[in-house]
């Protein structure tokens, strides 16, 4: 790793348009602090490029690309291996050693197996050696830029001291500013288990907190004094520990599905995790019965007129504008499918669903998403209500 003064970062996209926004200080998605760190480095020590030819000179590439699942649940890595291809023949026309590393969530031994290969068929024998690190992220939508500055733990293989000395000064000056970080050196397939045993583990938890959620409103019980009791336990502890309308995002249902495959393929049932998504398939089924039992009319027939419903908050989590298997897709889906006149708010991601849901209507506030409505649901964690027709929110983020 070379010293001296710090090289610009060159982030390379196949879509224009981001590279462009990105150039101009512009952040292509919403999330708390990144458009001012843009603002403050784009132009200066940050450019952005369609070009993967851009990498040759620099001293590494980290691979940050998606890996959707597919229809039974298994990672795509088109999209990466396409990536890995084009870094690997654009080394291949360096003369500089280069470090190579991979963040993309993969299930363990498509390192060793799939990406490692293309990576070496691509640089050819006219490269030069480069050194892989396998460093999975564990960023969570929303807090991101905070998660990458503090981060709780850093976990990277590298089959070379070369590579992990490497990587080790890509991180000093994060470990300067961030204070005491663990960071846990392992063996490509255990880095690469982790960030999905990390996932599935939190998606279970909250699975659980759900399913105790139901049996307290049951008898009785405030859900919420009973999850905050048991999160003192430092075995358990308190966040993700809250019950509501499920988990939902970029990351927990793709990463699950992809574990769940990974299982049947490797010849065993995986019962709890199947257990954990089909609890957090019924959460929103669940919002809308409680809204139904204090409203009425969302099973209505004939000529009874729909009753009028606010959904506040379309994002999956506070801070970000992504959609992506947000609860409030199933929620919106059903209430449709019911036949309930829909309102919406969003001060964030309103644009984004709008491509879901282009027929409903979209309010330029919450008060005018709450006037005259019969009732709202909360899918996310906020907070203003006022000027209802029908006193009824259904909550499902306790926010009230």
């Amino acid at each position: 790793m070379s010293r001296g003064p710090r090289p610009p970062v060159v982030a390379v996209d196949v879509d224009e348009s981001v590279t462009e926004r990105i150039d101009h200080g512009e952040a292509p998605i919403h999330e708390p602090g990144l458009a001012e760190l843009l603002d403050k480095c784009a132009g200066n020590r940050l450019r952005a490029t369609t070009d993967y030819g851009a990498i040759r000179g620099t001293d590494a590439t980290v691979l940050c690309l998606p890996t959707p699942s597919d229809e039974d649940g298994r990672i795509d890595t088109r999209t990466l291996e396409a990536g890995v291809a084009s870094v690997g023949e654009s080394l291949g026309a360096s003369g500089d050693r280069h470090l190579v590393v991979f963040k993309s969530t993969v299930v363990p031994g498509t390192t060793e197996r799939v990406l490692e290969p293309l990576l070496e068929a691509r640089v050819g024998a006219a490269g030069e050696a480069f050194d892989l690190v396998v460093n999975p992220e564990f960023l969570r939508e929303g807090s991101s830029v905070a998660d990458f500055f503090y981060p709780a733990k850093v976990v990277f293989e590298s089959a070379t001291d070369l590579g992990h000395d490497a990587l080790a000064a890509l991180y000093e000056p994060l470990f300067e500013s961030a204070g005491d970080v663990p960071v846990v050196r392992t063996g490509h397939r255990e880095a690469e288990m982790i960030k999905y045993a990390n996932n599935a583990f939190l998606a279970a938890k909250l699975s659980l907190v759900n399913e105790l959620g139901k049996l307290c409103k049951e008898y009785g019980v405030d859900a919420y004094e009973v999850a905050g009791a048991i999160g003192l336990d430092g075995r358990i502890g308190a966040r993700f520990f809250r019950s509501g309308v499920g988990w939902g995002g970029s990351c927990f249902p793709k990463d699950v599905a992809a574990l769940v495959a990974a299982l049947r393929d490797a010849g065993y049932e995986p019962e709890l995790l199947d257990a954990s998504v089909a609890v957090n398939q019924r959460q929103p089924r669940r919002l809308l019965d409680l809204l139904n039992e204090r409203v009425g009319g969302l099973d209505a027939d004939g000529d009874e007129k729909p009753p009028r419903i606010a959904v506040l908050r379309l994002a999956f989590k506070p801070g970000t504008d992504d959609v992506h298997h947000s609860r409030a897709v199933p929620v919106v889906e059903s209430l449709l499918d019911r036949g309930v006149d829909v309102v919406a708010y969003d001060p964030v991601t309103a644009e984004n669903a709008r491509e879901l849901f282009p027929g409903i209507e979209y309010a330029d506030s919450a008060a005018a998403a709450l006037r005259g409505v019969d009732g709202a649901v909360v899918l996310t964690d906020w907070d203003e209500f006022d000027a209802m027709q029908t006193p009824v929110v259904v909550d499902g983020r306790r926010i009230v």
